[in-house]
């Protein structure tokens, strides 16, 4: 069954792969079943809803991945969209949750109506093969930053930016999950050297079991205003109450607030710009990573990895969500094997049993999966190899794009300060003719989007 739905040999796969690369690609994402609902959470959206809504819309995601493109790619809703969300549209501007959530509704459709145009694929193809390598190892310079933060390795600080923990004075917290994450790379390390399958899981497992045995001898100390949780794995079922006062909202018109249209288109394009390229540098990255581009640089059934996106969007925001998109956490699950749509589906599956199983996911300590993240960073780093960076108006373009995506916290600068440079760099150089014209558009399109939103 599996097989002639997912061409399993036809990708040099098979079941077990897959079900482990879907098992590795979840649990490095788990960790938006806590975090989302504690951001919409400040917009004033039940904690409690939110997670199953989460949930849902990352299953539906999933599934349309898996059966409409066949790709090991999973979605959820994204990080710094949510914050967006609540941060900027809700608490910044003073528009109702509601409102913002129609807001990702109308780009949702819109963005469906793309994909079944071709627009965003023929963006995605516009890039020149120098930018996806580049975006490749970019993405993975920011989700080993993720990494590094999760485990408490660097912190934010006020006048450094980032900030080395103080490993010692704060040992029993700081100190000890940041050395435990470290641990977990060597263990994903020596796993990978070994060649054993599921080396990323079995890191994430392993590290996790570590730390509960330093909390049962006292070494670890839990301190929740630190944000510093039990390791134990909980138990219990969620309230679906808070789903109930979130699902269908989008449509609550009488709790909006849309008396400045200006702003709220200014919204919805945000929206739709953020999502749009984040999406589209996680698909080329990944993809680039797991060598499934063709040699003109394109990514076969990208149509069906588009659409999923948007419509997981869509039914995110009628669920009681924020902007779904493609994860770049699924280089964790491609690192491990996964090839095809059932990873995705293993992936989706797992998010609709998280609603049942909620405080065991969420037990995950984010020191674990950000050991997996560092690792999965550095495999996607060696993209820099397939560079010439002889050709100085090809190598500057990816060294701008490298270095902007963790710098910025964002890919979707990253790739506007590529664009941007090659298209400016290849002018000047007297290499107007080989940049495409939709690259030129897209690179007016970035420079007015700075002008312009906020």
């Amino acid at each position: 069954m599996f097989e002639k739905q997912f061409k399993l040999a036809q990708h040099n796969t098979n079941v077990r792969t897959e079900l482990m690369a879907g098992l590795t690609t979840f649990m490095t994402m788990a960790y938006i079943l806590a975090v989302n609902p504690q951001i919409l959470g400040a917009a004033g959206m039940p904690a409690d809803g939110v997670l199953i809504a989460t949930a849902l819309a990352s299953t539906i995601g999933c599934v349309i991945m898996a059966f409409m493109a066949n790709l090991p790619f999973a979605l959820a809703p994204g990080m710094g969209l949510n914050a967006y969300f609540a941060y900027t549209v809700v608490l910044g501007h003073g528009f109702s949750w509601q409102a913002a959530l129609l807001a990702v509704f109308i780009e949702g459709i819109i963005f469906i109506i793309l994909s079944l145009t071709n627009v965003r694929e023929a963006i995605f193809n516009a890039f020149p093969l120098s930018l996806k390598h580049a975006v490749s190892a970019g993405i993975g310079l920011f989700i080993a930053l993720i990494g590094f933060q999760n485990a408490n390795l660097v912190i934010a600080n006020p006048s450094t930016i980032l900030a080395r923990t103080s490993f010692i004075s704060e040992f029993s917290t700081f100190g000890i999950t940041a050395l435990l994450c470290f641990l977990g790379v060597i263990i994903i390390a020596w796993l990978s050297h070994h060649r054993v399958k599921g080396a990323i899981l079995f890191g994430i497992l392993i590290t996790w079991i570590l730390g509960i045995i330093v909390q049962a001898i006292g070494i670890y100390v839990p301190n929740m205003e630190l944000g510093f949780f039990s390791l134990y794995p909980s138990f219990g079922l969620p309230s679906f109450t808070g789903f109930g006062q979130i699902v269908g909202q989008a449509f609550n018109f009488g709790a909006m607030n849309l008396k400045n249209i200006g702003d709220f288109l200014t919204i919805i394009f945000a929206f739709l710009f953020v999502d749009l390229f984040d999406t589209l540098g996680t698909l080329i990255g990944v993809a680039s990573k797991a060598n499934m581009l063709d040699e003109q640089g394109r990514l076969p059934r990208i149509k069906g990895a588009l659409m999923a996106d948007a419509i997981g969007t869509t039914a995110g925001a009628l669920l009681g969500t924020s902007t779904v998109t493609t994860y770049v956490e699924s280089a964790a699950g491609v690192a491990e094997g996964g090839r095809t749509g059932l990873t995705a589906l293993t992936t989706g599956v797992l998010f609709l049993l998280a609603i049942l199983l909620a405080p065991i996911f969420i037990s995950i300590p984010a020191f674990a999966t950000g050991a997996a993240l560092i690792y999965v960073g550095f495999l996607m780093l060696s993209s820099l190899l397939k560079l010439d960076f002889d050709d100085i108006t090809e190598a500057i373009p990816a060294y701008f794009t490298v270095l902007a995506m963790p710098f910025f916290y964002s890919i979707a600068d990253g790739i506007s300060f590529g664009v941007i440079s090659y298209v400016v760099l290849n002018a000047l150089a007297g290499k107007a003719k080989k940049v495409s014209l939709l690259m030129y558009i897209l690179a007016l399109l970035f420079i007015l989007k700075y002008a312009l939103l906020p």
